[in-house]
């Protein structure tokens, strides 16, 4: 009898299954499963690794290997510079994932103006716009040189032979979703013709040193679409984030095997494409009401950057029996814990007031070194009693009241007196990592009552 000619593979880790079901028991995640034609049909993915006869692989000590000195390149941007470890590795795979219409096109056509006149061979090629489309975007931009070439095609098959001719530095691929194999009889952007795609792409890079970027589209829940072995296959993966009611966007790096993780760029969208924002503290804080109660700066760590930002607390009673608790940017359940332990250490009585908490700018932060700012803001509504102005806080704040140490206080400090910034209330424990730095008043707390008191002592 002939096969049915289709299995299911889970869009979150490839699993393969003969049989649909609601729960990937590989990945536990529900509703991941995706109808594929299989190995038995004939129309199963096909890989495009030729066999080249007379080469065998052979294995090397780790003596034997010489690495040299790894020359990157430069793309014109700082900020993305900084993502990256310090430029574009040759022959890296990078992945570039972001909601639509955020910027992620825009950003790697400005890439590929600068490098243009450094290098003698970029290749723009898109799936997703014609030529005269991408023509109308490159007229805000700037001017471009002859070195950048461009190419609106979807067929692998043509992509690479084009590359292999061509032979560029840096390629961009705009969007992976969009590209297909004509082997695979399934649509673009299924799971077996983006991992092939991904397949082919990583081949590219590796054996010709040829830098690749891959657009690609994400989900509702903000993952990359397609399937999840996608990121593991890549050297580096970006998420360009943002909102689309404010100006600014943030270039995050979540894996980089070239460089550090948690990286971010911090850009500016203008009618001219893309602007980056040299001072991100200074941009976030602008606005900041003088002399409002409920408001604190606060200074958290994204990798190795210190950002000050602005915490607020609204607190007020309520008018039914169960108060409500609503926080924007931090985790709520996090405001619940804290408001606890005000409850419990400093005896007030928040069980009837409303709360709500925001992170001014809409940026989403997930350290606790922000906690101590919380409190002082909850603390500074409820009592209708401004926090000093030029007050940076930040410290960890446990289920006792006690304040404990964070990471890179010193960077927080100087990123605090940099910006004109005259007082610090910090854990401390962290005093001795910053009592060599001078210019600004340092004021340690080990509990939430110590620091409550050196802020009335204010």
């Amino acid at each position: 009898m002939k096969k049915n000619g289709t299995v299911f593979f889970c869009q979150n880790c490839g699993y393969e299954s003969a049989k649909w079901s609601g729960q990937c028991p590989a990945c536990h995640e529900w509703n991941t499963f995706v109808e594929e034609p299989s190995a038995g049909s004939g129309h199963a993915p096909q890989t495009s690794r030729k066999k080249r006869s007379g080469e065998k692989s052979e294995p090397v000590s780790l003596n034997q290997i010489q690495t040299g000195e790894q020359n990157r390149i430069l793309t014109g941007m700082h900020e993305l510079d900084q993502v990256l470890g310090g430029g574009i590795v040759p022959g890296s795979l990078v992945l570039v994932g972001g909601d639509p219409g955020i910027g992620k096109s825009t950003l790697l056509l400005q890439v590929c103006r600068n490098l243009s006149e450094s290098l003698d061979q970029v290749l723009y090629i898109s799936g997703e716009e014609s030529l005269q489309q991408i023509k109308l975007r490159a007229a805000r931009i700037g001017d471009f040189r002859d070195s950048l070439q461009l190419l609106c095609e979807t067929n692998l098959s043509d992509i690479e032979e084009v590359m292999l001719r061509r032979k560029p530095r840096v390629a961009v691929i705009d969007s992976i979703q969009t590209m297909y194999q004509e082997d695979i009889s399934s649509a673009p952007g299924s799971v077996s013709q983006v991992r092939e795609a991904t397949g082919v792409l990583m081949r590219l890079a590796k054996e010709h040193n040829i830098a690749i970027f891959i657009v690609g589209h994400v989900t509702k829940e903000g993952t990359v679409a397609g399937p999840r072995v996608l990121e593991h296959m890549v050297d580096t993966v970006l998420y360009f984030e943002g909102d689309r009611h404010v100006s600014y966007r943030i270039l995050r790096g979540v894996k980089n095997r070239f460089g550090s993780t948690n990286e971010i760029g911090v850009f500016e969208m203008s009618d001219t494409g893309l602007r980056e924002v040299k001072n991100p503290s200074e941009y976030m804080l602008s606005g900041k009401p003088p002399g409002a109660s409920g408001s604190v700066v606060t200074c958290t760590m994204e990798g190795t950057r210190p950002m000050l930002l602005e915490v607020q607390a609204l607190v007020c009673r309520t008018n039914f029996g169960l108060p409500r608790r609503t926080a924007v940017g931090v985790d709520v359940n996090r405001v619940n814990l804290l408001m606890a332990v005000l409850e419990k250490r400093l005896n007030l009585q928040l069980s009837g007031y409303d709360a709500y908490v925001n992170v001014a700018g809409g940026i989403r932060l997930n350290e606790p070194a922000i906690d101590l700012a919380l409190v002082m803001a909850i603390i500074s509504s409820y009592k209708d009693i401004p926090i000093p102005e030029k007050t940076v806080v930040f410290g960890e704040v446990g289920l006792s009241g006690e304040i404990r140490a964070v990471n890179m206080a010193q960077q927080r400090v100087q990123e605090a007196r940099k910006l004109g910034f005259l007082r610090v209330l910090l854990p401390q424990s962290s005093m001795e990592q910053v009592r060599q730095i001078t210019g600004i008043e340092l004021a340690g707390a080990a509990s939430v009552r110590d620091a409550v008191k050196l802020v009335r002592g204010q």
